[in-house]
């Protein structure tokens, strides 16, 4: 099936459509019907400026030629025009359209014209041309063309057009009077274009057989026309896929009704439905029907509620493969992970807007996540599945409360199906293992997340700096770590420690971590990524490098100082060294001139 357009269709199994096209350049063309329409009425066309194609196939050893009347605009029957081995038109209209035949087939052409009109053709030969209101009919030598003349007012013409035997691309135009005078004869057919077919002869049909350049089979969350764009979605627990697909041949064309065979890996629950309903959840991993190919759906379920599944879903067509899918069901909550824990603050809930939006979901403060996950490892939707509350029983006097925020969506919000942690901190520096509980609504099963250090301290108010190692040679990566303690020397919370200054000749800053506005680690440490070596070069030597968070240095802390080595990584070469070498290789030049003399003595 064309995805792009509006596919008019028909059936191979059958080949008795046949198409009605409409071509022009003179005014805007009616659309061609498709191969197993209705003939279009040539009445509908613009005079002088449409071609038609008879769309209906005959069922008798001849093509028919539409008959024609004498006078008015119709052709009263061009419903009985038939073509013969016509396989395939396009639904577009005017000079572009394409039509595919069998070698020796016959296309029954028709049009509506006011003035003299010729049927020409590349190759090929016209017969059993009719021309209303009294028009001659003759044909050249090789009846390439069959001129309608004597025609003076609206009135129909049609003839018949035989193919060659040799497979190939043939073109067959109409062309008119162009409006002065000139009109087209026998010797010279061509004035004003009317319309044209361009005729691809094959030997056989190709017809009638699964193609997968014109069908299509996708994944999707709804029952819709296939597309071939499978679904970027995630099927929570207790939901169900579908697979979506339309069936054509060679010729972009309907496979009509066949027997068609679904089954599902892992014990996935399969059942067939249209394009237009859900069907209803089926029973076994396997569906076999003799139906349509056309606008189907196959409905996808998890055998086990609860149970996360992954399954490879394969549909045939008539004993050929025509689609492979795999997709997942996720299952409920069966274990939480804890990440990316901050401390809080002292006498706070730290759940407000202290700790901004950290993640960029507009979720408020976290000092950490928690993450859903089913039993295959799969994150999963929390607020979709269940409610999260922090096990009492963890809770202590100094930490005192827990706000949980659930993960909303685990696809495509910015915090992606990540829930939020804060906790409430007394007004002393603690540390409380504490432990959250998920309750799984359809089941009722609770889950336990492993226990997690909930820390609690006072701002940075102090802090130390060291660098990862003494020596770097031009390419090391140098590691710097600042650690803040609190007012009373514990490792300070998370909250940020404001702007700083840092100095460090031969190095680039290339992290961003650290910045003013970045929160501490659970340590109460950051840590900054510097390149050893500048754009410039780099000269080899001791350097002392500073850090200095001012707005801590103002009160109470001091600029950290530290140094290091840098070097480029080559070893010099002293002149000693040079002459050494040159000394060396002089000797050794003497003792062969000497071994060589002796040589030459004794001969």
């Amino acid at each position: 099936m064309s995805n792009t357009t509006l596919r008019k269709r028909i059936s191979l199994t059958a080949i008795s459509a046949l198409v009605v096209g409409m071509l022009s350049v003179i005014a805007t063309p009616t659309a061609n019907a498709a191969v197993g329409d209705a003939n279009l009425a040539a009445s509908v066309g613009t005079v002088n400026g449409s071609l038609m194609v008879a769309t209906q196939d005959s069922t008798a050893v001849a093509a028919v030629v539409a008959t024609t009347t004498s006078t008015g605009i119709a052709l009263a029957n061009a419903d009985i025009a038939r073509s013969k081995g016509i396989l395939v038109k396009d639904s577009t209209s005017g000079t572009a359209q394409t039509a595919t035949l069998l070698a020796g087939g016959v296309l029954s052409l028709y049009a509506h014209v006011s003035t003299t009109t010729a049927f020409t053709a590349s190759a090929g030969s016209f017969s059993s041309g009719s021309a209303g209101n009294s028009g001659t009919v003759t044909y050249n030598a090789g009846n390439s063309t069959v001129l309608f003349s004597g025609i003076t007012t609206a009135s129909g013409v049609a003839a018949l057009w035989t193919a060659p035997t040799t497979p190939g691309t043939y073109t067959v135009r109409s062309f008119g009077g162009n409006g002065v005078g000139t009109v087209p004869t026998l010797a010279s057919p061509s004035v004003t274009l009317g319309g044209q077919v361009t005729v691809t002869v094959v030997a056989s049909s190709a017809g009638g057989t699964y193609s997968a350049a014109y069908s299509a089979c996708n994944t999707s969350t709804i029952v819709a026309t296939a597309t071939g764009v499978d679904s970027t979605s995630t099927v929570q627990n207790s939901g169900s896929w579908q697979i979506n697909f339309d069936l054509d041949d060679a010729y972009d064309v309907s496979l009509g009704s066949g027997n068609i065979v679904v089954s599902a890996t892992n014990g996935g629950i399969v059942n067939l439905g249209s394009s237009t309903a859900t069907a209803a959840a089926g029973t076994t991993s396997t569906a076999v029907e003799y139906g349509s190919s056309q606008n189907r759906s196959v409905r996808v379920d998890q055998p086990t509620a609860g149970a996360p599944l992954t399954t490879t879903v394969t549909i045939s067509f008539n004993g050929t493969v025509v689609c492979t899918k795999t997709v997942t069901i996720k299952g409920e909550v069966a274990s939480l992970q804890i990440k990316d824990l901050l401390t809080g603050d002292l006498s706070s809930a730290n759940s407000g807007t202290l700790w901004g939006d950290r993640d960029g979901t507009g979720r408020g403060g976290a000092l950490g996540y928690f993450v859903a996950l089913d039993s295959a490892g799969n994150v999963v939707d929390q607020d979709a599945l269940g409610t999260v509350a922090v096990d009492s029983a963890t809770l202590t006097p100094l930490v005192t409360a827990a706000t949980l925020v659930l993960g909303t969506d685990d696809s495509t919000s910015a915090g992606t199906g990540q829930g939020t942690i804060a906790w409430t901190c007394g007004a002393t520096a603690s540390t409380a293992n504490l432990k959250i509980k998920f309750t799984n609504t359809t089941s009722g099963t609770v889950i336990t997340s492993p226990a997690f250090a909930a820390r609690c301290a006072n701002d940075p108010y102090t802090y130390t700096a060291s660098w990862d190692k003494a020596s770097y040679v031009q390419g090391d990566l140098a590691k710097l770590t600042v650690k803040f303690k609190d007012s009373k020397g514990n490792d300070a919370n998370s909250y940020r420690p404001g702007a700083s200054i840092i100095t460090a000749p031969m190095m680039t800053l290339v992290s961003t971590t650290g910045s003013a506005t970045s929160y501490l680690k659970a340590d109460g440490s950051v840590e900054y990524t510097f390149a050893v070596g500048l754009s410039t070069g780099i000269t080899d030597g001791k350097y002392t490098s500073t850090v200095d968070f001012t707005a801590l240095t103002a009160v109470a802390a001091s600029v950290a100082t530290m140094t290091y080595n840098v070097g480029t990584g080559v070893t010099a070469v002293s002149n000693a060294d040079v002459l050494k070498s040159i000394v060396a290789l002089i000797a050794s030049i003497n003792k062969q001139i000497q071994a060589l003399q002796k040589l030459i003595l004794k001969r």
